[in-house]
């Protein structure tokens, strides 16, 4: 078998078998193929596409590249759920203790945020002494006797994804439907689930900004699951606005105790149930419907804040920071400056630049730029009025969390940019688009 020839048949857009795939894929992960070959073939790729029998055949030789995660030792089905990302989803950390608190194990491997997009590992982080390091067999041990465990990304864990991910980075062809949906399903299945739940963000926040990609994706990722052997639903959920009102990390965990006390906002409480509803049927509790309203009497009844703060204790965590002053604690401290931005004009939020919003709470210092920056986990914006809102002159739009004055004057000018108005009511974005 020779590269050359395999590179030619893509080119050509015949469909590449399974033996050629994995010999594509372990000989470069072995570096036994050079750089410039595979270049050529991801080119290829990007503009002949791939069938859903290649791109399952991609994932699977992805996976078989490095470590798998043995969940078996668990009981019941295990669920696991994706996120592509965007500003202000802080889901998982609601989810998981919902569906773990009604019975179904919540092993979860979540990755760090980079830009504009929040990672969930970053927001755990934010409460002191919480580990998200934690070696495997007591990652398992915590799941077995609390239900649900959240960590870090561990382990070698389809290697050959992050090395051709690395030259998909620096040959543009990033944005490959076949490749896009191979890369996140090849850590999902590694990571050793029964079922799938995935939600593929859309719109101006989300890597994919329109329907159609987003659509495409999800079909492509669901082609993959139940190629595997993974049964799989995706749903297709609104980025063009922030979820929820906070953005930033320990805003946001404050924001996920408010949902699971039954007082958060509505479009991020909405997707918390929704998204727990599809984890419970993809583990075999009951009918849609009879797993929303179990999702739903969860936290009416506290039982998910209950599962919540018995998985921050299981990692160490310090759950005084996360009390409020009624119940002694709330120690975890503000932001040195609180910066209100006034609207400058009376009417309607027409529209939000979300991946704007996501990077000025970056610059505020709630993200990372480089891999290696230093995040501030007090930092963040609290926004007070989304697309659809009326808005009167003087009236805070949002709040600036931040411990450097100027940064946030800057900002100010940065999020207003990143809002149009409108004279005349506009609609709220759909949240669920199926």
């Amino acid at each position: 078998m020779r590269t050359y020839e395999i590179i030619q048949k893509k080119k050509l857009g015949l469909e590449l078998s399974v033996q050629e795939i994995e010999y594509i894929v372990e000989g470069y992960t072995a570096g036994q193929i050079p750089d410039a070959q595979i270049s050529a073939l991801l080119m290829a790729v990007y503009f002949k596409g791939m069938t859903p029998a290649e791109t399952t055949a991609l994932t699977m030789a992805m996976v078989h590249s490095g470590d798998q995660m043995d969940l078996s030792s668990l009981p019941g089905i295990k669920v696991d759920k994706h996120s592509t990302g965007g500003v202000g989803d802080k889901t998982t950390l609601a989810v998981g203790p919902i569906v773990a608190a009604l019975g179904v194990p919540v092993a979860k491997m979540s990755g760090r945020g980079l830009g504009h997009t929040g990672g969930t590992v970053d927001k755990l982080e934010a409460i002191p002494g919480l580990r998200i390091e934690i070696p495997t067999g007591e990652f398992l041990e915590i799941v077995k006797h609390h239900g649900i465990c959240v960590t870090g990304q561990s382990g070698n864990f389809a290697p050959a994804d992050k090395k051709i991910y690395a030259l998909r980075d620096v040959t543009a062809t990033v944005d490959s439907i076949p490749l896009i949906a191979a890369s996140i399903m090849s850590k999902k299945i590694a990571a050793g689930a029964d079922r799938i739940l995935l939600d593929v963000k859309t719109g101006n926040g989300a890597f994919m900004k329109t329907l159609a990609d987003s659509q495409a994706l999800a079909n492509a990722m669901v082609e993959i699951g139940e190629g595997c052997g993974r049964k799989t639903v995706a749903l297709i959920t609104d980025m063009s606005v922030p979820l929820g009102n906070a953005v930033g990390n320990y805003l946001e965990i404050l924001e996920v105790i408010d949902v699971l006390k039954s007082r958060g906002p509505e479009d991020l409480t909405h997707l918390c149930i929704e998204l727990s509803a599809q984890m419970l049927y993809l583990a075999d509790k009951g009918s849609q419907e009879a797993c929303r309203d179990m999702a739903k009497e969860a936290i009416a009844n506290h039982s998910a804040l209950a599962k919540f703060t018995e998985m921050i204790q299981a990692q160490g965590g310090d759950i005084s920071y996360l009390l409020e002053e009624e119940e002694q604690g709330g120690q975890f401290p503000l932001a040195k400056f609180l910066v209100p931005i006034p609207s400058p004009v009376n009417g309607y939020i027409a529209s939000m630049d979300t991946e704007g919003i996501g990077l000025c709470a970056m610059t505020l210092g709630a993200g990372r730029e480089k891999v290696d920056d230093i995040l501030d986990f007090t930092a963040g914006i609290m926004i007070k009025r989304k697309t659809g809102d009326a808005v009167e002159i003087g009236k805070p739009l949002a709040v600036l969390h931040a411990d450097d004055y100027g940064k946030a004057k800057a900002v100010m000018e940065k999020y207003l940019d990143c809002l149009t108005f409108s004279d005349v009511p506009v609609p709220k974005p759909t949240l669920i688009y199926g």
